[in-house]
């Protein structure tokens, strides 16, 4: 098995695992905390009039019933099998234009030119080969369709969230280290490697911006945050009660230069991805 099918595996079990039942279960506390990079998303999307848009890495559902709510019918695609269950139940619950698919955006066989657009929050930094992943999203828009994404630049300007794996490092000596370019959250940080991802990939007009999201959660919901998500969600289920207690112990600490009485807040530094779909006959 080559490296990249183990990159795809490894993301599937994570995401069929522990990582996307904790997203199920703060799913309320995540979309409000990136309640604005929602709203930058949507709006952008809105403007373009666009009919039939895609949603990849939508996890929840979050972004994709805004979107159906707004501008009409909007399909949203993710690997992890509860986050799609309990997408799929939100939009029916909500009666929205919305629906899912339970799949890896890289392979799967969209049916081609069928999509006005596509958008993500956070989703298309885990490919384990981007370009083929980006074509895969070429073939399933029209000619001119636009992309939308936001993506976290990179940790030395996201201190938030690295601040519970250098807390607990000396604790958890085994935590995996950010391997710059591998698929995670900071693997588009370099925006000059996302360029060449897309211009590789059948994208033309490529922009891509700076751009700085405060964003907040109830300090009551930190500590499950810190230790269900990221680096620790990943290996405080294997921990012994005791150690479990001594990580939280030396790690929320940390965390207070980012507490403001009731709430956390910080800033999410971040790149807005724009492009369109070049033209198939010339790209």
């Amino acid at each position: 098995m080559d490296a990249s099918h183990r990159s795809d595996d490894e993301q599937a079990a994570r995401w069929n695992g522990p990582s996307g039942r904790a997203w199920v279960d703060l799913q309320g506390v995540l979309n409000e905390m990136f309640r604005p990079i929602e709203e930058l998303l949507v709006d952008a999307v809105s403007a373009e009039h666009a009919g039939r848009v895609l949603d990849v890495g939508c996890g929840t559902g979050g972004i994709t019933r805004a979107v159906a709510r707004r501008v009409g019918h909007c399909v949203g695609v993710d690997i992890s099998g509860p986050m799609i269950e309990t997408a799929r139940a939100r939009a029916e619950q909500e009666g929205v234009p919305a629906s899912f698919v339970q799949a890896d955006a890289q392979e799967y066989a969209f049916e081609p030119g069928v999509f006005d657009a596509v958008i993500s929050r956070f989703g298309v930094m885990f490919f384990s080969d981007p370009v083929r992943a980006f074509g895969n999203l070429r073939s399933t828009v029209r000619d001119g369709a636009g992309l939308r994404c936001v993506v976290w630049r990179g940790p030395e300007e996201n201190p938030f969230m690295t601040t519970a794996e250098r807390a607990a490092a000396p604790f958890l000596p085994e935590l995996p280290a950010r391997r710059p370019d591998q698929p995670g959250q900071f693997a588009f940080a370099d925006p000059q490697r996302v360029h060449r991802i897309l211009a590789e990939s059948g994208w033309a007009g490529i922009d891509i911006q700076p751009v700085d999201v405060v964003c907040a959660l109830p300090e009551k919901e930190l500590v499950p945050y810190f230790t269900r998500l990221g680096p620790l969600g990943t290996v405080l289920p294997g921990a012994d009660e005791r150690t479990r207690a001594e990580i939280v112990e030396a790690v929320r600490p940390a965390f207070d230069p980012f507490v403001q009485g009731p709430e956390v807040r910080y800033t999410a530094a971040c790149w807005t991805v724009s492009a369109r779909a070049a033209d198939a006959k010339v790209s």
